[in-house]
């Protein structure tokens, strides 16, 4: 105890700016529990079965809720974000490649993290998951 005192002695400024940021959770948590307090107290409540059905683009529900759904979509999807997240560091490289004494460093750099990409691309294109049938 005596070296967190002691710590906040010396550094009167350090505690003050961690009590700004639990007073901002703080507020943040009780503005949420405040809406959702609010939504379930002014809400109408009138359940019926057929407001208990599943309900989707106005086609009557017929069978199970679940449906199996092919895992090809989801490699899609990863591919897409894997690629996504490619475009998204090559924005930052290409302005730091630019600057001067960063070049050959940063074309290492950005030629092993496309090199990964590629070596994940081909698997896939191996396997045949990029082939739709």
């Amino acid at each position: 105890m005596q070296a967190v005192q002691a710590l906040a002695a010396s550094h009167p400024g350090y505690f003050r700016a961690y009590s700004v940021v639990g007073l901002m959770a703080l507020i943040g948590v009780l503005f949420v529990g405040t809406a959702f307090t609010a939504n379930r107290l002014l809400r109408p409540f009138a359940p019926t079965p057929e407001k208990l059905l599943a309900y989707e683009c106005g086609v009557d529900p017929v069978g199970e809720g679940w449906a199996q759904t092919q895992i090809r979509y989801y490699v899609y999807a990863f591919l897409y974000v894997i690629f996504a997240v490619d475009a998204i560091y090559l924005f930052p490289w290409a302005t730091v490649f630019s600057a001067p004494g960063f070049g050959a460093g940063t074309l290492v750099e950005m030629g092993v993290f496309i090199g990964f990409l590629a070596v994940g691309l081909l698997y896939a294109w191996k396997k045949g998951v990029l082939e739709w049938s």
